[in-house]
């Protein structure tokens, strides 16, 4: 049987698989079923587990199952915590939950504003007392996630202060970190773990679509998606079974990366169950739309509609200032349709380029 790849995580020297194990849902599950996911994960070649001090009873579960099992994976938790006391009391209570002397990677959990990261970085914060726990082997490396926080990714990023930053990544939604995040993180040696890599759930078959024997075309396209990006480390779904262990780890061992073919047939797919994202029926960005005849981008335009509504509000000038760099605006569409015939999901393209144009053109920007 082929083994899942292994990648280096940053500059810590730890070699992980490709594939390792999101713990965000198994408070939705009883501790057997639990159990049976994690060892069935260990068994199968996954060596990282993750989870979080906000996750329910996830460290707990993790710490009952595999604690005859702690030598065989790389375990990574987190803090909300901001300051040097809420930190030491997270910690403390993470290692009993987890029932361990130790954890490998502790990151600073959603520093995805200025102020978080304000207090996180500043004497007396949260990053001084993790390397006082350093110190004292109780942490072996110290990360920090992030969403959608683009300007402070950046920051953390040339810190150097990280081995080690999570993001979300997935087909429909990458949270802007595609264009340079993941590129300024490879630069840098940063190992990245990919969070929602499913996109909270909504990148897979419906149920009463899918046969119980069959392997979610979603699911596998959307981790060879991720996969195949090379600054990628590491991508974590939530898993809450054994089958769904079972599942990814074919999906990988078959092939750690999409292929051209497995990309059309992943956005075919998507566009094939027609269901309401999370974010609503968007943009596949599969480009299959293009060329249009006036030169409009549509891909871009609706990622920068997409920004604009649904990033929060100190980032929402990424859209607008994505959509200015373009050189012909959504106004050009003469409404030919011919990208409404080629467009998989089925999408009403002039109508939504004219949205684009109310919303970006005709809106005045707000003051600074």
């Amino acid at each position: 049987m082929q083994q899942i790849e292994r990648r280096k995580l940053g500059s810590t020297g730890i070699e992980v698989a490709a594939l390792g194990f999101g713990a965000i849902k198994l408070p939705k599950v009883g501790e057997a079923e639990a159990a049976r996911a994690l060892n069935r994960a260990l068994d199968l070649g996954i060596n990282f587990v993750d989870t979080a001090r906000g996750y329910g009873d996830s460290e707990r579960k993790i710490g009952s199952a595999l604690k005859h099992r702690r030598a065989e994976y790389i375990l990574a938790t987190k803090t909300p915590a901001r300051d040097a006391a809420g930190l030491r009391a997270d910690l403390e209570t993470s290692l009993r939950e987890l029932q361990t002397d130790h954890i490998d990677l502790y990151q600073f959990h959603s520093v995805s504003d200025a102020q978080s990261w304000e207090q996180v970085m500043a004497p007396g914060g949260a990053l001084e007392e993790a390397r006082k726990a350093q110190q004292q082997g109780l942490v072996r490396y110290v990360g920090i996630t992030m969403h959608r926080a683009l300007h402070e990714m950046e920051q953390a990023i040339r810190s150097r202060e990280f081995p080690t930053i999570m993001v979300s990544y997935n087909p429909l939604d990458a949270e802007g970190v595609e264009p340079r995040i993941l590129p300024l993180a490879r630069e840098h040696g940063m190992g990245v773990i990919v969070m929602k890599p499913l996109g909270g759930g909504s990148l897979s078959l419906p149920r009463e679509v899918k046969a119980p024997d069959q392997r979610d075309p979603i699911v596998a396209g959307s981790l060879r998606f991720i996969l195949s990006n090379p600054a990628v480390t590491v991508v974590i779904p939530g898993i809450e079974s054994a089958a769904q262990v079972e599942e990814n780890v074919a999906t990988v061992q078959e092939s750690a990366r999409l292929s051209d073919e497995g990309r059309r047939e992943l956005f075919a797919a998507l566009a094939t169950v027609r269901r309401e994202h999370r974010y609503g029926q968007t943009c596949l960005r599969c480009e299959y739309c293009l060329p249009c005849p006036q030169g409009v981008e549509i891909p871009t335009v609706f990622r920068a509609v997409h920004m604009v509504r649904q990033y929060p509000d100190h980032l929402k000038h990424l859209g607008r200032e994505l959509y200015e760099s373009l050189e012909i605006k959504a106004s050009a569409c003469q409404s030919c349709e011919e990208c409404v015939a080629k467009c998989p999901a089925g999408l009403p393209i002039p109508e939504r380029l004219k949205d684009a144009v109310a919303e970006l053109e005709q809106h005045p920007r707000p003051e600074a």
